[in-house]
């Protein structure tokens, strides 16, 4: 009559979801589009692993939407200059190289693929700029 418990679990995830990209600086709003890649490539393989075709498409897939619509489409070129060209050839090379790993059920690459992911996330994350609120660490 209600619902499920889980579309009610559901609803309440992505309000949680809508309210942090909401609330978020530009900067985490880029570290939410590595984790939502980080998290569905790992998605991917662990579909892989399990033979579960369907699931293993729609999270690659969802790990590349990310990268092109997401991380890719955010960079602007003019500002970044060879910084952005590069990240924008990375990125490029990480949506060809899911669509490979996605055809060819190759583990491997979708390893590679994470771990350059992860190697940007943290050089982003080591970026972070500082706010007032933060309190200050003990010297």
């Amino acid at each position: 009559m209600f619902g499920t418990m889980q579309r009610g679990a559901n609803a309440y995830a992505n309000i949680g979801v809508e309210t942090g990209v909401v609330a978020a600086s530009p900067h985490k709003l880029i570290t939410m589009l590595f984790d939502g890649a980080l998290v569905a490539i790992a998605m991917g393989e662990k579909y892989m692993k399990g033979g579960d075709i369907k699931n293993k498409g729609e999270s690659i897939t969802k790990a590349i939407l990310i990268i092109e619509s997401g991380l890719r489409a955010s960079l602007n070129k003019n500002v970044g200059g060879e910084l952005a060209m590069n990240l924008d050839a990375l990125y490029e090379y990480m949506g060809r190289r899911l669509f490979t790993a996605n055809v060819e059920n190759s583990v491997e690459i979708l390893t590679e693929v994470h771990g350059l992911l992860d190697g940007l996330r943290d050089a982003w994350e080591a970026i972070a700029p500082t706010t007032l609120n933060q309190p200050q660490a003990a010297a």
